[in-house]
């Protein structure tokens, strides 16, 4: 199974994740336009994988002859939902430059928690997921 627009989707939504970090980083409330535009911005690209994910990946997968491939789709899919349900929280919580002026602290505790949830699942994905993916 060709996985590329899979994988340069996590290239994207890193990129993303870095620019929010930078952000961040130059001051919260005084970026607080450009902090929401990029969450706004990085849901999208999530949205889009997500969906890819459901719709082709882990039915093809569900359609192979390999155990392991399948225990570890399964078990990355149930660990999705958890991290999906966060993200849109987070998401809804920091769409607007009102919502993230002045919460500073706020929106750092949360984007260190959820964001870093996203980051490790994409590794995970990157270094151990998509490689046996490609395989078959």
């Amino acid at each position: 199974m060709n996985i590329d627009k899979m994988k340069s989707q996590h290239v994207e939504i890193i990129d993303k994740l870095n620019k929010l970090r930078e952000l961040s980083h130059a001051g919260i409330s005084q970026h607080a336009k450009e902090i929401a535009q990029a969450v706004i911005n990085m849901s999208s690209v999530i949205k889009i994988h997500l969906s890819a994910e459901d719709q082709f990946l882990y039915p093809y997968l569900e359609k192979v002859n390999d155990a392991k491939l399948k225990r570890m789709s399964l078990q990355l899919q149930r660990e999705m939902a958890d991290i999906v349900i966060q993200y849109e929280a987070f998401s809804r919580r920091w769409n607007t430059a009102d919502k993230v002026f002045g919460h500073d602290e706020e929106f750092r505790r949360d984007a260190n928690i959820v964001l870093r949830k996203v980051h490790e699942r994409m590794h995970k994905e990157n270094h151990d997921f998509y490689p046996l993916v490609e395989q078959i």
